[in-house]
């Protein structure tokens, strides 16, 4: 899955301006390094950011799914937001197939994305403690959650456990290292690894470093080898041959 940008304000790779040209030169590198999904989305949820209004969001998704569904009608499009109403009018107005909400159901959500009948992608995003391992709060938090989705009649979920939301460095990285228990909740795994804090922080570096991009590598090899099925990334060519060899 790759990362798609609407945005001038995301922690790593944003527009400038966001334009078609602009969007739709990253669709086509992405496309071209291997991308099996593009990832839309059009308000920065990075930590410390004030989300722009639904208006703002609408305008700028709208730039750019017309244009990238126009360019590549064929193209599996997800689009990253939690608002409701955004999820709906992507779905409706543009056959948007994946909703990526990483808010965890917040508002009216999941009743949506059960009358729009899509694949949808749900998020740890709950405070954790030191209570109980990183990993046990996330699959019961998750659990629960899925059984409302299914009582709803969504059938497609795939999981994300969320890393860097609602979790500090060492806890994310605690979850990585613990990822295949996720696979007790018997659902695709997605992991959003790239560039996150838990690895520029560490480092001393920013997430547009080139160390920043390794550690990313390395730690989406691991999330494969322990279960993951989707990993959401900015930089495809250097990740796609970690899918291939599986």
């Amino acid at each position: 899955m790759a990362i798609i940008n609407a945005t001038t304000d995301s922690f790593a790779f944003s527009c400038s301006n966001i334009s078609e040209a602009e969007i739709l030169a990253m669709a086509a590198k992405a496309i071209n390094e291997g991308a099996d999904i593009l990832d839309i989305g059009a308000c920065s949820t990075r930590p410390g950011s004030t989300p722009i209004d639904e208006q703002e969001e609408w305008r700028r998704l709208q730039i750019a799914l017309r244009a990238v569904r126009s360019t590549y009608p064929d193209a599996i499009l997800s689009v990253d937001t939690f608002r409701a109403s955004i999820a709906r009018r992507a779905v409706t107005d543009f056959g948007v197939d994946i909703i990526n909400d990483i808010s965890g159901g917040i508002g009216e959500m999941f009743t949506t994305v059960a009358q729009l009948g899509v694949p949808y992608i749900l998020t740890h995003n709950a405070p954790v403690d030191d209570s109980l391992p990183v990993s046990v709060q996330v699959i019961d938090n998750l659990i629960h959650k899925v059984d409302e989705l299914h009582r709803l009649g969504v059938k497609d979920v795939i999981i994300d456990p969320g890393f860097g939301f609602n979790k500090s460095v060492e806890q994310s990285l605690e979850l990585l290292d613990h990822l295949d228990d996720l696979r007790i909740i018997g659902l695709p795994i997605l992991v959003g690894l790239s560039r996150k804090s838990m690895f520029y922080k560490p480092l001393g570096v920013e997430p547009t470093s080139e160390e920043a991009l390794q550690a990313t590598v390395e730690a989406n090899r691991k999330a494969l080898a322990l279960g993951a099925s989707i990993i959401r990334v900015h930089d495809v060519a250097i990740n796609k041959p970690l899918t291939t060899k599986r």
